[in-house]
C-alpha cells in the first residue's frame, strides 16, 4: 500500500517515487461558501501612467529613507527575539499622533496595531462575528468588508446607499434594528465613492446598537487625513459611544502601504478583546520600528498629503467641465462618470496609457490622485476620447 509522501503531488510505491496528476482547486475540501470566489486586488499593467491603486504617488525623501533604514538596522540587533507582543511604543505613538483629529488625549490602551487595517477588521470580525452572526455594510463601498467578513464565515447584509452615495441617518438606525447585526461597517470617506459621513450618521448608528445591544460600529477612516476643512472624525464621538471603533491606516497619508500597518481606536475593552483572536506576535520588530521612525516624521509625511489634495480637487474641477459626473472627494480618489460603457472608456483610457480602477459600479470608474504630470496624462487621454459620442456621459 502506498505511502503518502510530504512532497507535493509524489507518492511512494514498492520502494519507487510516483510522480501524481496535481489536485486542482475545484478538488480540494475547500469550504462551499469560498468556491467560485476570486482573490481581491486591482490588475497591475505595464502602462506608463498607473491611477487604480490609491496610494500616495510621493516616495519617502532620501533622509526618511536613511531614518527608516537605521531603525531597521537597529532592530536587526535583537532580531533572534521575539517582537513586543503588545506593540506599546508604537500604541503610544498613534494615540499621541490621534490626539489632534480627536479633540481629546487618546491613551495606549485604547489604540491598537496591525498588519495593515484589513487584518485589524479580520480581527473584529474574528473578535464579535463568525458562524450565526451577520455583519451590515452600505454599498458600494470598501469590498474587503463584506470579503473578509465571508472569511470569517459571518453572514453578510449589504444595504444600498442613496443615488448620490450618501447616507441617512434614520436608514442606517432602520437597517440596524431590522438585521440586528453584530458589526456595523461604515465608511468615511467611502471607498470608492469618497463620500464622507456627517457625524449625525454615526451617532445615530451607534444609538440603534446601543438599543439592540447586539454590535459594535466600525467606522473604516482610511483616508480620514485627506478630507476637506470641516469634515471631522468620528474619534471626536469616542468618549460618548463606548460600541464605536474607528480604524485606520499608515498606507495611504503616510505613504507607507509596502509596511503594512494598520490601527484603531475604541474603547480599552475591545482591545481586550481582540487580544483573544491575534496571532503570537503578529507584529514584527521591523514594522514597529519603521512605523515609529514615520510617525516622528510625520509633519514632513503629511506634507504630500496637500499636494494629493490639489490634484484630487484639480481632477473633481476638470471632469466636471468636461460634463462628467464626479462624487464629491474628501479622499485621494475620485468616482467620476455616468459613462454608457465604463469598461469602453477603462479600455480607452488603458490604450492611452492610463490605468484607472472599473470598480464594477456601472457607469462609473475611479481614478486616483496622482503626480501633477500624471493627471496632465489623465486629463488629456479623457479629452480625446470623451470626443467620441458613444463615449459621452450621461447628462445628469
Amino acid at each position: 500500500m502506498a505511502e503518502p509522501d510530504p512532497v507535493a503531488g509524489r507518492s511512494l510505491a514498492a520502494g519507487r517515487v510516483r510522480t501524481t496528476r496535481p489536485l486542482t482547486l475545484d478538488e480540494l475540501p475547500l469550504r462551499d461558501d469560498l468556491r467560485g470566489q476570486v482573490p481581491y486586488g486591482a490588475p497591475q499593467l505595464d502602462v506608463p501612467v498607473l491611477l487604480n491603486t490609491n496610494e500616495n504617488p510621493h516616495p519617502p525623501s532620501a533622509g526618511l529613507v536613511d531614518a527608516m533604514g537605521k531603525a531597521a538596522a537597529l532592530a536587526a540587533t535583537e532580531a533572534n527575539r521575539y517582537p513586543d507582543r503588545q506593540a506599546e511604543a508604537l500604541r503610544a505613538d498613534l494615540a499621541y499622533y490621534l490626539t489632534s483629529d480627536a479633540g481629546f488625549g487618546l491613551r495606549t490602551d485604547q489604540v491598537w496595531a496591525a498588519n495593515g487595517s484589513n487584518e485589524v477588521l479580520q480581527q473584529l470580525c474574528q473578535a464579535f462575528g463568525g458562524p450565526g452572526r451577520v455583519a451590515l455594510g452600505f454599498e458600494p463601498s470598501y469590498s474587503m468588508h463584506r470579503l473578509i467578513a465571508m472569511a470569517t464565515a459571518t453572514g453578510w447584509v449589504g444595504e444600498p446607499r442613496e443615488a448620490d452615495f450618501t447616507l441617512a441617518p434614520a436608514a442606517v438606525a432602520q437597517a440596524i434594528r431590522r438585521h440586528r447585526p453584530s458589526l456595523v461597517f461604515l465608511t468615511s470617506p467611502n471607498n470608492p465613492t469618497g463620500t464622507a459621513l456627517p457625524t449625525e450618521v454615526v451617532t445615530a448608528a451607534c444609538a440603534a446598537v446601543g438599543e439592540t445591544g447586539t454590535g459594535m460600529v466600525v467606522v473604516d477612516e482610511a483616508y480620514a487625513e485627506f478630507r476637506r476643512a470641516g469634515v471631522p472624525s468620528a474619534l471626536t464621538l469616542l468618549p460618548a459611544a463606548p460600541r464605536l471603533v474607528v480604524t485606520r491606516t499608515m498606507s495611504k497619508a503616510f505613504a507607507l502601504a509596502g509596511a503594512r500597518v494598520g490601527y484603531l481606536a475604541a474603547q480599552p475593552a475591545v482591545i481586550d478583546a481582540l487580544q483573544l483572536v491575534r496571532l503570537p506576535y503578529h507584529l514584527s520588530t521591523f514594522t514597529q520600528a519603521v512605523a515609529r521612525t514615520a510617525l516622528a516624521h510625520a509633519d514632513e509625511l503629511l506634507g504630500t498629503v496637500e499636494a494629493v489634495k490639489v490634484q484630487r480637487d484639480r481632477i473633481v474641477t476638470e471632469l466636471t467641465g468636461l460634463g462628467c459626473a464626479v462624487a464629491p472627494s474628501d479622499a485621494n480618489f475620485v468616482l467620476f462618470g455616468r459613462f454608457p460603457d465604463q469598461r469602453g472608456v477603462w479600455q480607452a483610457l488603458l490604450d492611452a496609457g492610463v490605468l484607472v480602477r472599473d470598480v464594477g459600479l456601472p457607469g462609473w470608474l475611479r481614478v486616483t490622485a496622482g503626480l501633477p504630470g500624471e493627471i496632465d496624462a489623465f486629463l488629456a487621454a479623457t479629452r480625446v476620447l470623451l470626443a467620441d459620442p458613444a463615449m459621452t456621459p450621461i447628462p445628469l
